[in-house]
């Protein structure tokens, strides 16, 4: 195949970025500077190299990370490491919302305007910036650009605001609390050269924002995980009992409080013993679809197509939801512990843990707890000396909502855009890299734990007959004490918010984010069960619940969940491409009007609703007019 490349050349920050990921190229073939006598007798490391196509998407990080845009000089540079055709490695780039490929500032402030920081006025935060620092998108005096992003996964901090600082890797820690962030794009700074940083701002101010994204060294020390569980502490946690606990950075303080017990009870009773109690236990999906875990683990160990590969899904970028977050920030070896379990169960040898682009200090934990696991033996070859091998590869997202769906993540993780794939094959049978694969998301693999050290049987009684187990919930918006909340399934939305703090006046609660549904402040009896839900007209999918009171000025809610899908559509399949722009474009028109006004867009909003719920390719499409149908049919959006 001959690859067509531009004569744009790498900078040399740009090329010892790439080539601290993927090493020094073997040829001129390959981007070698020198071309040797060898190189013009003949071509080296196509195939190879394109065999390595799964990492464009690191490789656009490693860029990204260290110069903090990406140049066509960079991407040609890639492009021939990695024998990719420059036109489908831009398509994967521009794919992403935080990758960037026209100049900016190695700063950028990411302000989170999504559902649950818009109820808490983040319009008045993104005011301030803009009288400070210029419109969005534009590069400050400051050195600074700011961007109006969609949720950022810290919803009980809001409003919220993330500062991401390009620059090489930094070589030491800067005290406890502020470690930074240890990214793919490698290598000890130069002398004189930017180090990467990050900060978390929540709740941001209009100067804190400002003096984190222009004052790296006064950023913000990180409130510890625990804050982020109202509960952290109490007797009867299942999922959140280490939260608040443990310290997620030594490993022997887990073990001490029970880590590894359900390891070593999987080894005891084998890959089939361990797919009987997930079975046993009743334990569905816990990311929306509700599907059987072990139908789904059963169903891959069948295949005799080799090697089988486990995906852990903690893309979670549905607006309101961060759960998966405070697991990974702060019990970060249970999900090591649940992936290495899974992975025994199915009879794989290797595991991608495909994190979310935003979650920079979760980055910064899984890793040090991976290779804290590797070096003591609990990952890698011959796990406890059972002779089982198994180990675990960190993949970041770069800020794509679609690439929560399943196929989409296998397509981001080959190098490909996140785009979803056609079902029938289905992922049990041709999945990552084409091979039988199990995907679940954090929670779901962190009920493995405590199905295994309590047993199936124990673990069933909890919750109800077709919802069994524990559920945890986001729980955001206008309550006094938002957070992540831990519920037997089968208490009421009441119960729950009480928990919380609800609003002296309530107005609405919106249940499974952006993709769910609205209830009204009389609806509290609604039972929090799959089940449940679906007999009120609802979802509980991701485990969302956003209270919002009656400062909130509803039509204005629902534009912005129609601007966000019209953002996250990946465009592949015309309801959706559509659609979503039809949506939005209509809910502008009749923000401010009501009643026989809004009549006549109401019904052509029934219309491209219809259409996109029963013809588009995957679930964003399918679900994108749901909590606009419920706010105009069950709160009366428009009367």
């Amino acid at each position: 195949m001959d690859l067509h490349f531009g004569d744009s050349k790498p900078t040399d920050e740009e090329r010892a970025a790439i080539d601290a990921l993927l090493g020094p190229p073997e040829s001129a073939w390959e981007g070698a500077s020198d071309r040797t006598d060898t190189d013009l007798r003949w071509a080296r490391g196509g195939r190879a190299a394109r065999e390595r196509r799964d990492l464009l998407l690191p490789g656009l990080h490693a860029v990204n990370d260290r110069v903090g845009w990406i140049s066509e000089g960079a991407l040609d540079y890639l492009c021939r490491r990695l024998t990719v055709p420059p036109a489908e490695a831009y398509g994967v780039a521009t794919f992403y919302s935080m990758f960037a490929v026209k100049p900016r500032p190695a700063t950028v402030l990411h302000v989170c305007t999504d559902l649950a920081c818009a109820s808490r006025d983040s319009a008045s935060l993104c005011a301030g910036l803009e009288a400070r620092l210029g419109p969005a998108g534009t590069p400050s005096g400051a050195g600074v650009l700011w961007e109006k992003s969609p949720c950022l996964g810290l919803c009980e901090r809001a409003p919220a605001a993330l500062v991401i600082r390009a620059g090489a890797e930094p070589a030491a820690e800067m005290g406890p609390g502020k470690r930074l962030l240890g990214a793919l794009s490698g290598g000890d700074p130069l002398p004189g050269e930017r180090t990467r940083a990050t900060a978390v701002i929540g709740p941001a101010t209009v100067d804190s924002a400002i003096l984190a994204a222009t004052a790296p060294e006064t950023a913000p020390e990180e409130p510890p995980a625990a804050l982020a569980v109202p509960q952290a502490g109490q007797d009867g946690l299942v999922l959140l009992k280490n939260i608040g606990v443990v310290d997620p950075y030594d490993l022997d303080d887990y073990r001490s409080h029970g880590g590894y017990t359900a390891l070593r009870t999987a080894f005891s009773i084998g890959p089939a013993g361990v797919i009987r109690e997930v079975k046993d236990s009743g334990l569905v999906g816990r990311g929306g679809a509700a599907f059987p875990t072990g139908v789904k683990w059963q169903a891959t160990a069948s295949q005799p197509d080799h090697p089988h590969y486990l995906v852990c899904n903690a893309d979670e970028s549905e607006p309101g939801t961060f759960k998966d977050r405070v697991i990974m920030e702060g019990d970060p070896y249970a999900l090591v512990e649940s992936m290495t379990i899974a992975g025994y169960a199915i009879g794989a040898r290797q595991g991608y843990l495909y994190l979310r682009g935003e979650y920079p200090r979760a980055l910064e934990r899984l890793t040090h707890a991976i290779e804290q696991a590797r070096s003591r033996g609990l990952l890698g070859e011959n796990i406890m000396g059972q002779g089982y091998d198994f180990d675990i590869e960190i993949r970041r997202g770069a800020g794509a909502y679609i690439c929560g769906e399943e196929t989409a993540l296998f397509n981001s993780i080959e190098g490909y855009r996140g785009e979803p794939r056609s079902k029938p094959p289905f992922p049990v049978e041709k999945g990552l890299f084409g091979k039988p694969t199990v995907e679940n998301n954090v929670e779901t693999l962190v009920n493995v734990l405590p199905i295994l050290t309590m047993g199936a049987q124990a673990f069933a009684a909890i919750g109800t007959e077709k919802s069994t187990g524990p559920k945890l919930f986001c729980v955001s918006g206008n309550v006094e004490r938002p957070g992540i909340y831990e519920l037997p399934f089968g208490a009421t939305l009441g119960d729950l918010l009480e928990l919380a703090g609800p609003p002296e006046r309530l107005k609405a609660v919106l249940l499974g984010g952006a993709a769910g549904g609205f209830v009204r402040a009389d609806e509290l009896d609604i039972p929090l069960t799959f089940e449940g839900t679906r007999e009120a007209g609802t979802t509980l999918g991701s485990g969302v619940v956003l209270a919002l009171d009656d400062s909130v000025p509803l039509p204005r809610m629902l534009l912005r969940i129609a601007e966000f899908f019209r953002d996250e559509s990946c465009g592949q399949c015309v309801p959706c491409r559509v659609g979503t722009v039809r949506q939005e474009e209509t809910l502008h028109r009749i923000a401010d009007r009501t009643g026989a006004a809004a009549a006549e867009d109401i019904a052509l909003l029934r219309e491209v609703g219809a259409a996109m719920k029963d013809a588009s390719i995957c679930g964003l499409g399918q679900t994108a007019w749901n909590a606009v149908e419920s706010a105009i049919d069950r709160l009366g959006a428009y009367e």
